[in-house]
């Protein structure tokens, strides 16, 4: 078992709670993990540390004018291509490589029904970051006006086992490491991705930590089960953001728990509607 991440030498560690009202995952699974309510955390807002990097290949997004590390290959750029490249190169899919990077570009597609603009950009020197683009989330009646929009950092994280407090210590480590121009104070939120819940650990980790950061838990098949995030990443722009279940009947079809419901994102209490 992972020791908790502890507040720092000489200081009084803060209650471990404040991820937020919104925490959820599928009340019927076996994962469920009990209503939490946590906003109780004594919270502080540090600004966000300024390093160096070791991006040095660096390539402009046009659309949203930030700067983007290029990609560790340019023999695919998501999840189709990739197949195809595995196939044709006999790539195994058993092997740590397949099952990281199926998972990554899983996590990217799922991830952009919920707002997320996400490239793949691991490689030797990423900083632990797989994923890297903006978070921006709009109301049914102003799908054109943006509530808020994010610079987003997503670590990911294929495991055989439950995801410990390690790997927000590893997630708080990719904000230091960031690229230049993704790194300072504001707008920026980092998510670890796991194909597991959020432990007791990993909850409590998040709600201690001075970085604006988050939890999703995203299936191999790409089914989004759990997001939830710290009060420092409420304060980055989240306030009136929310998670809710959506229950749906596929046509023509019996549909399982997975496809019964879903997770949704609410601004002020009302569904937003998926991104197309």
């Amino acid at each position: 078992m992972f020791a908790l991440h502890r507040a720092g030498a000489g200081r009084r560690a803060a209650p471990a709670a404040a991820i937020g009202k919104w925490q959820h995952v599928l009340p019927n699974s076996k994962r469920w993990l009990g209503g939490l309510g946590l906003r109780k955390l004594l919270h502080t807002s540090p600004r966000l540390q300024r390093s160096s990097s070791n991006h040095d290949d660096i390539s402009e997004d046009s659309d949203d004018g930030l700067i983007y590390p290029d990609p560790p290959t340019t023999a695919h750029s998501d999840l189709d291509s990739f197949l195809r490249y595995s196939e044709r190169t006999g790539l195994d899919p058993k092997s740590t490589v397949f099952v990281g990077t199926h998972y990554e570009y899983t996590v990217a597609a799922a991830l952009s029904r919920f707002g997320f603009r996400l490239r793949r950009i691991g490689g030797a020197s990423d900083a632990g970051i797989d994923l890297l683009g903006t978070w921006s989330v709009s109301s049914a009646a102003t799908p054109a006006r943006p509530q808020f929009n994010l610079r987003a950092l997503v670590q990911c994280k294929a495991i055989q086992k439950s995801a410990g407090p390690r790997l927000v210590r590893e997630l708080e480590g990719a904000f230091v490491g960031a690229p230049a121009g993704w790194r300072g104070p504001g707008g920026l939120v980092g998510f670890l991705v796991a194909d597991r819940p959020a432990t007791k650990g990993i909850r409590e980790s998040l709600g201690r930590s001075r970085w604006p950061m988050g939890f999703i838990s995203c299936s191999r098949a790409g089914h989004v089960e759990q997001i939830l995030w710290n009060r420092r990443a409420e304060d980055e722009g989240l306030q009136g953001l929310g998670v809710a279940m959506r229950y749906s009947q596929p046509q023509g079809e019996e549909a399982t728990d997975e496809q019964q419901q879903q997770l949704v994102l609410t601004l002020n209490g009302k569904h937003l509607p998926y991104v197309q």
